[in-house]
């Protein structure tokens, strides 16, 4: 009988650790990322920003890309000065740097299906943080949500840029390797919407007249509503919903073997 395949859809840095446990729970796998993530040409502003940590109430990340490129400036976090995070993948890269809740707080949304800007709002004493400093570190776009709504609050916020995604270059090869992705039904990791939109405009590019169609009747693994509402407004209808963290989506995949 035929097993779908695993779709590991993560930038290539990120997709290695990921695509070992999906083979430990014996599922085979292809990756094929979305997004590239790309070191900054001048990372000037960030370099002057981690050496001015101190004057900051409060240090968020948007995604494990910004703690990657931040942490590589930093040789000890001082920790008096609390982190907020997204998602349970982020507090699992904190720990990567030796930085988990034994060594410093780490605020991050408890709702584990919605992890969000408004979710870690409701989590922060924005009241506190009023008339202080609030770093955010993110990639070279991306929502405003979370510094909006800090200004509003009387927080005075301060984003670096750390990193850049670009879509991968869609040449013969990875044209060649999605047509014959779209030939069967598989398992499609997804852990971003813009991902998910680079995915059906390389579909849209390789111009098979059912092609649109093939790829909606895949099956999604998606660790965010977000990205879910953004897959559904795309025309998928096959999409299963998983809280945040990779034991999540693991356990997803492992149930339909």
């Amino acid at each position: 009988m035929y097993k779908p395949l695993v779709i590991i859809t993560r930038p290539s840095a990120q997709a290695e650790n990921f695509a070992r446990k999906v083979a430990a729970i014996g599922r085979d796998y292809v990756l094929f990322p979305l997004l590239e993530i790309q070191a900054l040409e001048d990372d000037t502003q960030l370099i002057a920003q981690v050496k001015q940590l101190s004057q900051y109430a409060l240090l968020a990340f948007v995604s494990p890309n910004a703690i990657d490129a931040f942490f590589r400036y930093v040789d000890a976090y001082p920790k008096n000065i609390p982190i907020a995070v997204m998602g349970e993948g982020s507090r699992a890269r904190l720990a990567d740097y030796g930085v988990n809740d034994q060594t410093a707080t780490i605020i991050r949304p408890r709702n584990r299906l919605k992890t969000d800007s408004e979710t870690l709002l409701d989590e922060l004493d924005c009241e506190a943080l009023r008339g202080k400093k609030v770093l955010i570190a993110r990639g070279e776009s991306g929502r405003e949500l979370l510094a909006d709504a800090l200004r509003e609050r009387g927080v005075d916020v301060v984003q670096v840029t750390a990193y850049r995604r670009i879509a991968p270059i869609f040449d013969e090869n990875r044209q060649r390797q999605l047509r014959t992705l779209l030939e069967q039904e598989n398992d499609w990791v997804v852990t971003s919407s813009e991902a998910l939109r680079n995915l059906m405009d390389s579909v849209a590019a390789l111009q098979l007249h059912d092609g649109v169609a093939k790829m909606q009747r895949q099956h999604l693994l998606l660790p965010h509503s977000r990205i879910k509402e953004t897959a559904q407004s795309l025309g998928f209808q096959s999409i299963t919903l998983t809280a945040s963290g990779d034991e999540q989506l693991l356990v997803a995949l492992q149930s339909r073997l």
